[in-house]
């Protein structure tokens, strides 16, 4: 069961939005190596605005999977590839269907 979750907007900058694409595409095997996280997705809203969405069974997860390395990957491209620092919104979850 899923209880918490993030939700992480991110704004490319001008002309850089097929190197966020790619970047956030190689992020997947890291999610997916991480068992404590059940479910993780990247997706395009526009040329230049990503979201990832990931949710955990607790609190502990959300904060293992904050200083694990898709985060720290996130912030060391941030500078070079976002128009502005990732809008990172811790969420809780109502409901899930995994």
């Amino acid at each position: 069961m899923v209880q918490v979750g993030l939700v992480v907007r991110i704004v490319a900058k001008h002309g850089r939005g097929g190197e966020v694409a790619e970047f956030l595409k190689s992020a997947t095997p890291l999610a997916q190596a991480e068992e404590f996280t059940p479910a993780w997705f990247a997706y395009r809203a526009d040329e230049n605005t990503f979201y990832i969405t990931d949710v955990f069974a607790n609190e502990a997860n959300r904060k293992r999977h904050i200083d694990g390395p898709i985060a720290a990957a996130l912030m060391a491209k941030a500078p070079e590839l976002f128009a502005q620092p990732p809008e990172i919104i811790p969420v809780n979850v109502l409901g899930a269907k995994l």
